[in-house]
């Protein structure tokens, strides 16, 4: 939860920077979020790459855990269809591609904002941030109502990190490598799905 609220306060930060126009414009008009997004693909390959215990739950993982993450993104994209049905005025493709964001707030925000503009990467970042918060706070309660599997659902990417200590505290430790697994494939997906889907 900690890491949760320094992020909103970041993010709260950058708003009134905005607001109040407290950073000077670049000479030579350089698009610094573009760099940042290309720093951050990189530390993310770092980091999946230099994990070896991520590398080791792979090599040990039965086929059937690989339904877990593909359960997860056809229940967020089946999920973000039916919200698309309901909302007027916003692109389907869009709807999708926040919805692909699988929690990974960071990355997928940049990318959408800088294809199809701040107003869409601000709602993938809020919706985004606002699936990690639920998973944090609601775990217990899924755990109890659902099952063991439904925190990994909800959390998504951050299942991997974030949200891990906590889906291992109620779930369970077996789950816990279950939950990283399914954290490591969504965070893969995210860099490669949510272009994927904005292409269209």
């Amino acid at each position: 939860m900690k890491n949760s609220l320094i992020i909103l306060c970041f993010f709260t930060a950058g708003i009134l920077i905005g607001i109040y126009d407290l950073i000077p414009d670049l000479p030579g008009n350089h698009d610094i979020s573009l760099y940042v997004l290309y720093l951050l693909m990189f530390l993310v390959g770092v980091s999946i790459g230099g994990d070896s215990h991520a590398w080791d739950v792979l090599r040990k993982a039965n086929i059937r855990i690989f339904l877990v993450p593909a359960g997860i993104v056809t229940g967020s994209l089946g999920g973000a269809l039916l919200a698309a049905s309901l909302l007027e005025g916003m692109a389907v493709k869009d709807i999708l591609a926040v919805s692909a964001g699988f929690g990974y707030y960071s990355l997928s925000s940049l990318y959408i904002s800088n294809v199809r503009g701040e107003m869409l990467g601000t709602l993938a970042l809020l919706s985004n941030i606002m699936r990690e918060i639920f998973t944090l706070l609601m775990t217990p309660l899924l755990v109890r109502l659902t099952g063991p599997l439904a925190p990994i659902a909800s959390g998504g990417a951050t299942s991997m990190d974030t949200t891990l200590p906590i889906i291992s505290l109620y779930s369970g430790r077996d789950f816990a490598v279950i939950s990283l697994f399914s954290g490591i494939v969504l965070t893969v997906l995210v860099p490669f799905l949510v272009p994927f889907i904005l292409s269209f």
